[in-house]
């Protein structure tokens, strides 16, 4: 299920995202201010334990996330939402999934993957921009779950109607947090208005 995390500063932050004057130094702060509000939504259901904790005045209830949280970024663009993530849960783990689109088949491929040990209680939260076409983060997902996973969710900054729709397919178990969604992807899959490339934008690559 996609859920939007419709809030105001997200969406005033959104339209700078939008923007194609948006210096790349101002692009990447905002792609980190916006990943900390939808990553924060996306852990609400974490599991909590309680401890004592001593104040300087008394004794009372502490709490500390029960699950072992693993921000999983897809490369290369999901890399300018991991800092953001981490800040949330400093002692989680990261694992990274490289894919690249095959020339042939049109769909993902992957290149890379590296991923922490599963465990009982683990919580993975897949990082990407953008849900375009979704079949780069159903396959992500696929190897998470091929990996151990059982809990797993993505964060994304915007969605197409598209990518939804083949998403919720794959793993209709798995939610999706995201900033917006828009209207359609074009004829080259990009989505609209959307933001242009995102991993071009972080990483100060493209050549608009």
């Amino acid at each position: 299920m996609l859920h939007i995390v419709d809030h105001p500063c997200v969406r005033a932050k959104l339209s700078i995202l939008r923007d194609r004057t948006t210096p790349c130094v101002r692009f990447r702060e905002c792609v980190r201010e916006v990943t900390s509000f939808i990553a924060a939504e996306a852990l609400r259901g974490v599991e909590l334990e309680s401890f004592p904790v001593k104040t300087p005045l008394a004794e009372t209830t502490g709490y500390r996330i029960a699950n072992a949280i693993v921000f999983v970024p897809i490369l290369r663009a999901g890399l300018g939402m991991l800092e953001a993530a981490q800040s949330l849960v400093p002692d989680s783990a990261a694992g990274f999934v490289g894919l690249e689109r095959d020339h042939v088949t049109r769909l993902p491929r992957e290149y890379y993957c590296k991923l922490p040990e599963a465990t009982p209680n683990s919580f993975a939260l897949l990082l990407d921009p953008m849900l375009a076409t979704g079949n780069s983060l159903a396959a992500a997902a696929d190897l998470l779950k091929q990996a151990g996973f059982r809990r797993i969710a993505a964060v994304t900054i915007i969605s197409a109607p598209e990518g939804k729709a083949v998403f919720e397919a794959r793993h209709p178990g798995i939610d999706v947090f995201t900033g917006c969604l828009d209207e359609r992807l074009d004829e080259n899959k990009y989505i609209v208005p959307g933001l242009g490339d995102a991993g071009d934008r972080i990483f100060g690559t493209e050549h608009v």
